[in-house]
């Protein structure tokens, strides 16, 4: 009796958290790819900044892009006379959005390519952007937005003042302009045109096709979806434009389960960081972990000539003292098919560093060990 009263709500809660399992991983097919021909496009343009207060370029080509300006507006004036140091010459560059229709604004950032000390209170003049295509997409002017402030004060003697101690807080050579540039021409793209779409994955994965395939045609129907191969996904999208983002939309909200990503070992050899996926085991080994502490000294000493000798200098003589010392090396066990928690634990037992661990894995991988992609950046 005590077991079928209590069947039901056992049965209840393995099946609550069979469901928690199986939906605690599930994302958006949105987060998951990228629809071919729907992406941004770079745009970069050259022009000067002007209103500085003493703090731009004395470079000649700075000198020769004002005079060609003020050529536009009738003034013909020799570019090597020219000695203004309120000018700066930057590269502008923004980020065209898909589907950007001529009128719209971009935010744009402006830096510098000269020797210019700041942009704080800088105007960019009117400037194109140009695509890869060496057309014109965007015209950008305004205003600079610096986020660094630096101030410095000076030595020496008045007549002729010395540079003296400087303060500078973050990067003052580079600004943005937010909506400070407005499209004038929108790029074509194949979103509206044929009856299908491909769904590029992020994260490459045969068995992650194969389950947004399958998603995709239990929502809509079998057919729908297909796999090209473990990037690529084509999907039959209606051809009338308001049904096709209707249909879009409902497409991203879909949840999929991605499948496991491969056991990688990331290690960042600038910072000493090391990263290690869910997925990363050990068949069994033995670490070792023993330091070698080398003491090099070099000792001065003086070498005098014997009293009353002709021709004698006092010289100094250097000897060098060498000492290696080993200190006491742990060995542990590693069993097989532990999991990352134990991984890490292992090798942090044994007292190692960040520097000292990347030596432990790559032997471990060179030892045919670790079950997994090591990768230093």
């Amino acid at each position: 009796m005590f077991w079928k009263k209590t069947a039901l709500p056992y049965a209840l809660t393995v099946s609550l958290c069979l469901l928690l399992v199986d939906t605690a991983h599930a994302r958006r097919l949105l987060d998951m790819v990228d629809v071919e021909g729907v992406r941004a496009n770079q745009l970069i343009g050259y022009g000067l900044v002007v209103g500085l207060d003493g703090t731009g370029d004395k470079l000649a080509f700075t000198k020769q892009s004002l005079a060609n300006i003020l050529r536009e507006f009738g003034l013909t004036i020799d570019a090597n006379r020219v000695n203004s140091k309120n000018v700066a010459a930057v590269i502008v560059h923004a980020s065209l959005p898909p589907f950007a229709r001529p009128g719209q604004k971009l935010d744009v950032t402006v830096s510098s390519i000269g020797d210019a000390k700041s942009l704080r209170g800088g105007t960019l003049l009117r400037t194109q952007l140009k695509g890869a295509d060496s057309q014109v997409y965007a015209i950008a002017q305004g205003g600079l937005i610096i986020g660094g402030v630096s101030a410095e004060g000076l030595s020496g003697r008045v007549d002729n003042p010395g540079v003296g101690s400087k303060v500078q807080i973050n990067s003052t050579n580079a600004g943005r302009i937010p909506g400070g540039a407005l499209v004038e021409r929108s790029v074509q793209t194949a979103f509206n045109y044929g009856n299908k779409l491909v769904l590029n994955i992020k994260e490459p994965s045969f068995t992650t096709a194969r389950r947004i395939v399958k998603a995709i045609n239990e929502y809509f129907g079998p057919g729908v979806a297909s796999a090209n191969n473990g990037v690529s996904i084509q999907v039959l999208a209606p051809k009338d434009s308001s049904q096709r983002v209707a249909f879009m939309s409902v497409l991203e909200s879909i949840q999929v389960n991605p499948g496991d990503p491969a056991a990688k070992v990331i290690f960042n050899s600038r910072t000493g960081t090391v990263v290690m996926s869910e997925n990363v085991r050990l068949r069994p080994a033995a670490v070792s972990h023993g330091n070698l502490v080398v003491k090099i000294r070099q000792i001065a000493s003086s070498s005098q000539p014997n009293p009353f000798s002709e021709g004698g200098n006092t010289e100094v003589i250097t000897n060098s003292d060498v000492a290696v010392e080993e200190k006491d090396a742990a060995v542990y066990l590693i069993p097989e098919g532990v999991t990352l928690a134990a991984v890490v634990a292992a090798i942090n037992g044994v007292g190692a560093t960040a520097t000292d661990l990347m030596s432990i894995l790559e032997a471990l991988k060179a030892a045919g060990s670790l079950e997994a992609e090591l990768i230093v950046i």
